[in-house]
Parts: structure tokens; C-alpha cells; sequence
């Protein structure tokens, strides 16, 4: 059996409870419609230069890079892997992977 639990219409996650009646299993999961994200994200990397500097074309006074908008389920998923986002080498390596690159809001190498 599988039954809504919560919907959030602004970050578009949905969660869902999962009840087995043969074995008692239960479990949670949670999906997020990531469309609009990725549809933004390739927008934004598509206007850069991979020799551009790093700073955020919205922010250039700060002097701080926006290089990756990422979904709230897959941000989760990071810290869990990135020991809470301390382990930078970790992000480093997820940011750079050719897999995650819809995630990214630029080129270039971080």
C-alpha cells in the first residue's frame, strides 16, 4: 500500500508512506519534481565562458560563485555523503562528476 503523506506545491516534494501487509514493512520515501531546477540551472550555464571568473553574475560585488542549485532531496542526499558538508573533497568530486553536471549553474572545474 502507498499513501500520500505531505505535498509541498513550492518545492514540489512529495512524500509517501509504504506499508507492505504480508511482511509489516514500512518504509518513507521522498520525491521532488526537479524540472524546473535543472531547466534554470541550464539556462545559467549556458551564460557563462568556462575562462570566466568566478563570481555570481547576480552578485559580483560579494565576489562569491553561484556554481550549482540543487534540489532539496539531492542537497540531503550530499550532506549524508559529505559527512554534514564538511568533507570538501567529497563535494568537489560530486560537483565536478560529469553525472551531476544539471545541477550545475557553470563550467569549468571546482
Amino acid at each position: 500500500m502507498k499513501q500520500v503523506l505531505d505535498y509541498d506545491p513550492v518545492t514540489k516534494i512529495v512524500q509517501h508512506y509504504h506499508h507492505d501487509e504480508l511482511t509489516g514493512d514500512v518504509g518513507l520515501e521522498t520525491v521532488q519534481d526537479i524540472t524546473a531546477i535543472v531547466e534554470h540551472n541550464k539556462f545559467l550555464y549556458n551564460q557563462f565562458d568556462e575562462n570566466a571568473r568566478w563570481t555570481d553574475p547576480l552578485r559580483p560585488s560579494v565576489g562569491q560563485t553561484l556554481y550549482a542549485r540543487l534540489p532539496s532531496v539531492i542537497h540531503a542526499q550530499l550532506l549524508k555523503i559529505t559527512n554534514g558538508g564538511k568533507d570538501q573533497k567529497a563535494i568537489k568530486k560530486w560537483m565536478n562528476d560529469p553525472d551531476n553536471r544539471v545541477f550545475r549553474t557553470r563550467p569549468g572545474r571546482i
